[in-house]
């Protein structure tokens, strides 16, 4: 049977491992490729892929009750460093989870104009850093695909198929 925590847990498993096979996808990219972007997404893939890596450290400093410097994306990082960075959130993401699980878990946001003054903000940061990161892998598959390039198979499906069988 399962348990919340479990149910979470696989949440975050899943967000670390999907990210981890897009990555494996971009690897024989060249330049040109990685600077690709269609309309509709947020930019370039390589842009996408760093904004939402951004955008997990953002979410797991705010669940650290870390003070955020202004809020500003890098410019498009290297794959290499990306998944240095996106390696070290996943096992950081347990140690949020961990600290839920004990009753340890505490984040306010007080400094966003649309969603400030929020306490506790536990449950808005976890469901955020899962839903922005479908959505941007989401946006990188599209763009793969309308270049004409391979797009990875990354849905829960085949993460249950491949890493829970």
């Amino acid at each position: 049977m399962s348990t919340p925590a479990g149910v979470l847990r696989d949440a975050f498993a899943y967000h670390a491992w999907a990210m981890g096979v897009q990555f494996d996808s971009l690897d024989g990219l060249d330049p040109e490729q990685l600077d690709g972007e269609i309309a509709g997404t947020y930019g370039s893939i390589a842009s996408t892929l760093t904004h939402t890596v951004d955008a997990d450290e953002r979410y797991l400093q705010r669940l650290a009750q870390v003070p955020l410097p202004p809020i500003e994306d890098h410019g498009a990082q290297p794959l290499a460093e990306l998944r240095a960075r996106m390696t070290d959130q996943a096992g950081r993401w347990g140690d949020v989870l961990a600290l839920l699980e004990a009753g340890d878990l505490h984040a306010a946001i007080e400094d966003r104009p649309v969603a400030g003054g929020i306490d506790p903000a536990e449950s808005l940061l976890l469901n955020q850093a899962i839903h922005h990161g479908n959505d941007h892998r989401t946006q990188i598959c599209s763009t793969l695909g309308a270049l004409g390039l391979d797009v990875p198979d990354i849905d829960v499906w085949t993460y249950f198929d491949r890493e829970r069988r």
